[in-house]
């Protein structure tokens, strides 16, 4: 990677290593799960923007962009066609635009202090991420380097300082290995290079001094975790909305009938998935029945994910209900989720959004958002209920277990995508886990469901587009991790570094100028 005296890399170098660098931190993530080539990603297009032009900066991290978010976010174009994926990939891309005009801008700090690259390449990935984890309409947290490491020692940083700090370490070893590249392009220098890439590879493996595990001293629960199945895969799975209602009933009506001949143990709690019910069971005394048939016969208070109408015309709720025995509903212990999918539960400027797809009027009624926490008492445990993309916000997860749950649970529903989307979206449940110090669960209609331990093991996943129904003892925590405890504060501090790096490269390149003139 040597560049030419004091200048870049020439364009026809830079452009490919874009493209590679996308690629690379792509293949990092599920289904893949190569999570050291994040930081090969990192480097990569560190190197592509060094000592270029702000312009050409923001261009070639837009191309890796592309080509890290288009096949990363392909899931979502399987049943809407190919314009909303594409704008969804060119947003997220701009965000990663911005990092490259930021990194080529701040390319005078690394040429003047060569160590501060690492730390440097961290918080402008970790401010980055900050801002697209916001903006627009919420923020869109999907394809965050923390969320390619489920297996790797890394992972266990999530217990110090959440989703950040482990982006955070990502970025600095991708740091690392490319400021070896660069310093080891000189012979006399490779002895540097090489000690910068063992770093790299000890960055992400201090992961493993963490202790990780159940926060705190708790009982244990046996949980069962209902996958009904759908008729069909598609947008049109809440068409048949009785159907995937019975599925469910029908599957909890076979586990009782399991433990009253000894094949299975009596749960405890019992979850169905978001959509398990699109029929609100509130309003349609007969789909009521049916939960309330399903509730008594397993003798357990089952956490019913509904679609409920109202509170005003043309909206709704999108909600965990806990349905008890004997007793049905308790609608004290409903989770409304608080964070609604804009363009596809909800649709700002649906006449603009029109234009670009018609496949927004599919969402007849906006789902109004819930003001609460998802923190769930069903008896055996408190839960903390978060559905579907609420998972990748890190505020929405640590509020329940600041809240006081014992136990993480996602409620989702992966009809309308695949099992590549399932199985990212688990990576972040595993990321939870070990953040909070938390027993955590995924219960989807389709796949991929199971459970993870406080360690961020996975067990009992199910495959996709099946029926199952699985089962398992957890222990319960009720005690916090620095993490939890410190919540935003190291996403706050990494995001200043990142302000306070860029002002340093005002500073520098005004004095530049100064000295120059």
């Amino acid at each position: 990677m040597q560049a030419g005296p004091g200048g870049p890399l020439p364009l026809r170098v830079a452009l490919p290593l874009a493209v590679a660098a996308g690629l690379a931190m792509l293949v990092a993530f599920p289904p893949y799960g190569w999570w050291p080539a994040a930081s090969v990603g990192v480097a990569l297009l560190g190197a592509a923007v060094h000592r270029r032009r702000v312009r050409a900066g923001v261009g070639l991290g837009f191309v890796a962009g592309v080509a890290l978010f288009g096949p990363l976010l392909s899931w979502t174009n399987l049943h809407t066609g190919h314009l909303p994926w594409l704008l969804l990939s060119l947003l997220q891309a701009g965000y990663v635009a911005v990092l490259g005009g930021a990194a080529a801008y701040a390319s005078p700090l690394v040429d003047r202090w060569r160590w501060s690259w690492p730390a440097l390449t961290g918080v402008l990935w970790v401010g980055q991420e900050a801002l697209r984890s916001r903006a627009p309409f919420g923020g869109f947290p999907w394809g965050r380097l923390a969320f390619s490491q489920d297996e790797s020692p890394a992972l266990r940083l999530a217990a110090v300082g959440g989703a950040p700090l482990v982006t955070f370490a990502v970025a600095v070893a991708g740091g690392l290995l490319v400021a070896a590249a660069w310093r080891g392009a000189a012979a006399r220098s490779r002895w540097v290079g090489a000690g910068l890439v063992w770093g790299a590879a000890g960055v992400l493996a201090v992961g493993l001094l963490v202790p990780v595990g159940v926060a705190g001293g708790g009982g244990a629960v046996t949980v069962a975790v209902v996958q009904g199945n759908v008729p069909r895969l598609g947008l049109d799975f809440n068409a048949q909305r009785q159907a995937v209602l019975n599925n469910h009933v029908q599957a909890t009506l076979d586990l009782a009938a399991q433990v009253a001949a000894g094949q299975r143990p009596q749960p405890d709690l019992v979850v169905w998935p978001e959509n398990a019910s699109d029929i609100d069971p509130l309003r349609s005394p007969g789909a009521g029945q049916r939960i309330s048939e399903a509730a008594d016969t397993v003798r357990a208070p089952i956490l019913v994910g509904a679609v409920l109408v109202g509170p005003g015309a043309g909206q709704s709720r999108n909600a965990g209900i806990l349905w008890r025995p004997g007793s049905g509903p308790d609608l004290e212990q409903m989770y409304t989720k608080r964070h609604p999918v804009p363009f596809a539960e909800y649709v700002p400027l649906r006449d603009v959004a029109r234009m670009v797809s018609k496949e927004v009027d599919r969402v007849r009624s906006d789902m109004v958002a819930g003001d609460r926490a998802g923190v769930v008492d069903a008896g055996p445990a408190v839960l903390g209920d978060v559905i579907c993309f609420e998972v990748a916000y890190d505020g929405l997860v640590r509020d329940t277990v600041t809240g006081g749950a014992q136990l993480l649970v996602v409620q989702t529903n992966n009809a309308t995508f695949d099992v590549a989307e399932a199985r990212q979206q688990l990576a972040m449940v595993r990321l939870r886990a070990v953040e909070h110090g938390r027993a955590s669960l995924m219960a989807s209609t389709v796949g991929v469901s199971g459970f993870v331990a406080p360690d961020g093991r996975v067990s009992d996943a199910t495959g996709f587009n099946t029926r199952a129904v699985v089962l398992r003892q957890l222990r319960l925590g009720d005690g916090r991790t620095l993490a939890t405890r410190v919540g935003v504060w190291p996403e706050a501090a990494l995001s200043a570094a990142a302000v306070a790096a860029l002002a340093g490269a005002v500073w520098l390149r005004r004095r530049r100028s100064a000295v120059a003139r």
